[in-house]
């Protein structure tokens, strides 16, 4: 007999700001009886969601069931920054610039936003909550200006456009001083990620996919090697399935799968309250905006307005590496002060401004920054270990397991099995210890920017 017996389950800090601001949501539909699907899907984020579509696709008179542990949104889904980016964006290197084949990467990473794109159309998800506005990398030292310009001349290597802004083109987009550049990429989408997601729940469930939510899955286990078909165990309900899609990114290790070559980590964030007309007239600047940092360690800074959920200012940074999967109250208090300083700092007129939310996203990387897409047993697969690209390399593993399940053969499908296996990570201790003193020293390092 196979049998997984889940050791976590997902654990939150904090709300899922994204998803407050929208509103409540209908009524979780939790399962409390036993069913049969000829697939199941655990997890409902960017990949999950992205491979139900698929099968609808592939499969169209296949039973699909999703099943989630919390809500629709309120994972890692509505706890992003919301940058759904096209170009390479290796968090582990200096300037973002990959190691391996780049145009590659932008094709496949091109297909999820297309992918995406058409599911806006095809569900009718509201356009504000997938906006093409393009990012820019934020550059306030010169050390950081200068990852900028070595990004820009990679990029130009690669065919692709992109447009140095000045001190005073930065200061008209945000209304901020702060910066001394910035490097636009005209590629990426800005999404709510939270009403994206929702959208696209609401979407499949109009195409006949079962969505449970509330249901965390404790086990699943085939009676024999040889057996047709799975059983996930959930706390009130039993689903029998012939194949079972495994979406859970970092959660994968609470299975048992790629133990001790997962590392797990937590990035912060905070969200303004909604700024008033006042408020609005101090700061300045343009009413959307995204600002990722020159350097990976640095600070993301997103604007929003009414369509996207209010007009707010959100800040991401700081990082913890958490192999237990769950982020602590402590982790998050430092947090909310590095972040209340990185605002204060960009916006001296409005220094003080009260933070309405904070919270704690998790995200999971492999060593040689790998995903985990592939068959993992007869009849089990993955789309799993975003690398921190939770909305694109998550779309992309979501559709390539679902491809996969149907004897699918892709570019995407290909691109992941040419990929190793994650590396083995040193023992815990020394990589819990080792990992957050460099952790904080790159923080450190990109202090100001």
């Amino acid at each position: 007999m196979t049998r997984r017996i889940a050791t976590h389950i997902p654990q939150h800090r904090g709300p899922a700001a994204w998803n407050v601001i929208l509103g409540p949501q209908p009524d979780a539909e939790v399962a409390d009886q036993n069913q049969t699907a000829d697939f199941v899907i655990i997890g409902a984020g960017f990949a999950g969601l992205a491979a139900a579509r698929r099968l609808t696709q592939l499969a169209p008179d296949s039973r699909i069931i999703v099943v989630d542990a919390g809500r629709i949104a309120e994972g890692a889904a509505g706890r992003n920054s919301g940058f759904m980016i096209d170009l390479p964006h290796e968090l582990t290197s200096a300037d973002y610039a990959g190691a391996g084949d780049d145009k590659v990467i932008i094709n496949l990473n091109r297909r999820a936003q297309a992918f995406a794109a058409d599911a806006v159309d095809e569900y009718e998800i509201d356009p504000n909550f997938f906006d093409r506005s393009g990012k820019v990398n934020g550059a306030a030292s010169q050390h950081a200006h200068l990852h900028n310009q070595t990004y820009e001349s990679h990029l130009a290597s690669l065919g692709e456009t992109s447009d140095m802004l000045d001190a005073q083109q930065m200061a008209e987009l945000t209304g901020s001083q702060h910066y001394l550049s910035g490097l636009y990429t005209p590629g990426t989408v800005t999404l709510q990620p939270a009403g994206f997601i929702r959208g696209m729940a609401a979407g499949l469930r109009r195409r006949g996919v079962t969505i449970f939510e509330q249901t965390p899955v404790t086990e699943i286990r085939k009676a024999a090697k040889a057996a047709a078909g799975w059983t996930i165990e959930t706390p009130n309900a039993a689903f029998t399935a012939g194949k079972v899609i495994m979406t859970v990114n970092g959660h994968l290790e609470s299975f048992g799968f790629e133990k001790r070559r997962l590392m797990q980590l937590f990035l912060f964030a905070v969200m303004t309250k909604e700024l008033s007309a006042d408020e609005l007239r101090i700061i300045g600047g343009q009413p959307r905006w995204g600002i990722t940092p020159s350097d990976p360690m640095g600070t993301t800074m997103r604007r929003i307005d009414t369509g996207q959920g209010g007009n707010r200012i959100i800040v991401r940074t700081c990082a913890n590496l958490r192999p237990g999967m769950a982020a602590s109250a402590a982790d998050i208090a430092r947090a909310e002060k590095v972040m209340r300083r990185k605002f204060d700092q960009r916006f001296p007129q409005a220094a003080g401004l009260p933070m309405q939310y904070s919270w704690a996203g998790h995200l999971c990387l492999s060593l040689n920054s790998v995903a985990v897409m592939r068959e993992l047993e007869t009849d089990l697969f993955s789309g799993c270990v975003q690398n921190g690209l939770g909305t694109a390399r998550g779309t992309l593993t979501g559709i390539g397991a679902a491809e996969l399940a149907c004897g699918v053969s892709s570019p995407i499908t290909s691109y992941f099995a040419s990929e190793a296996e994650p590396k083995k990570l040193p023992p815990q201790t020394f990589q819990q210890i080792g990992a957050n003193s460099i952790l904080r020293f790159r923080e450190w390092r990109a202090k100001d920017d």
